[in-house]
């Protein structure tokens, strides 16, 4: 059977001695797409967007952080207490999405009580950008031939020939895919129901949503942990699972609670 072949560069541009990766452009495209989406929520809720700034820059920084102590703590903790140093060497790659998720979500608490905002008034808003920036983050790591699946005949199966010449799911894209469809729920759901629905929903569905789409795609993702082998659930899995728990119950909580959550 002839499987479609993917051998895209990483790098997008390249001038002289300086080159911009596929990943850093979408990175950044996340970045600048969510703002506009928290840009476009402050502006129907006629909440002042002058501190939004700043809550980017925190997050920014928080996501950045997070992810690469998650992958070291997470994925490889064994080399990288060996090798503390390796730690900052964020230039060779590794990044884990929990650990993102946890310094993101650190990093708006930290802005909400700088700004006195309601912390889960902030993490509803946010889950819907949020979602968007998980789907531009997937592509960079198509661009990358990197989080590859297990290899497979379906049809629609990708050979990534810059890594081999196996055919595999394309779980990039599945997760992609996933995430794109993810933002696009949370949308609707924000625009035609939000003034019916307490604090913590939308979150609670972010979380919910997002994180079963993580537990279904890892089972035909490559093992990213080299102990997770011969275990039936992945690395990823095992860290999704308390992330959906915790979506479940402020789901639950939104709708027996009668008064709106004070963080």
């Amino acid at each position: 059977m002839e499987y479609f072949e993917w051998n895209v560069s990483p790098i997008l541009l390249s001038l002289g001695g300086f080159s911009i990766h596929w990943y850093g452009a979408l990175f950044a495209a996340a970045i600048l797409s969510g703002f506009g989406v928290m840009n476009r929520i402050y502006k129907h809720e006629n909440k002042s967007i002058e501190t939004l700034e700043s809550l980017q820059i925190y997050m920014v920084i928080g996501i950045v952080i997070g992810a690469r102590l998650g992958h070291c703590l997470f994925y490889d903790p064994v080399y990288y207490f060996s090798n503390p140093l390796k730690i900052l060497a964020i230039n060779e790659g590794g990044l884990a999405s929990h650990g993102g998720g946890i310094g993101a979500i650190l990093a708006t608490l930290y802005y909400a009580k700088k700004n006195t905002i309601n912390f889960i008034y902030l993490l509803d808003r946010l889950a819907i950008p949020t979602a968007l920036f998980a789907f531009f983050v997937r592509m960079g790591n198509l661009m990358n031939s990197e989080i590859l699946g297990i290899q497979t005949d379906v049809p629609w199966a990708i050979v990534f020939s810059r890594v081999d010449l196996i055919p595999r799911h394309p779980a990039q894209l599945y997760e992609a895919i996933a995430y794109l469809s993810i933002f696009i729920v949370l949308s609707l759901v924000y625009i035609f129901k939000n003034e019916k629905i307490k604090a913590g929903f939308l979150f609670g569905l972010f979380l919910s949503l997002i994180f079963t789409a993580r537990i279904a795609v890892e089972f035909v993702k490559e093992r990213q942990a080299s102990y997770s082998e011969g275990i039936i659930f992945s690395t990823g899995q095992m860290l999704s699972v308390p992330f959906l728990l915790l979506g479940l119950a402020l789901i639950i909580l939104s709708f027996y609670k009668k008064e709106e959550f004070k963080v």
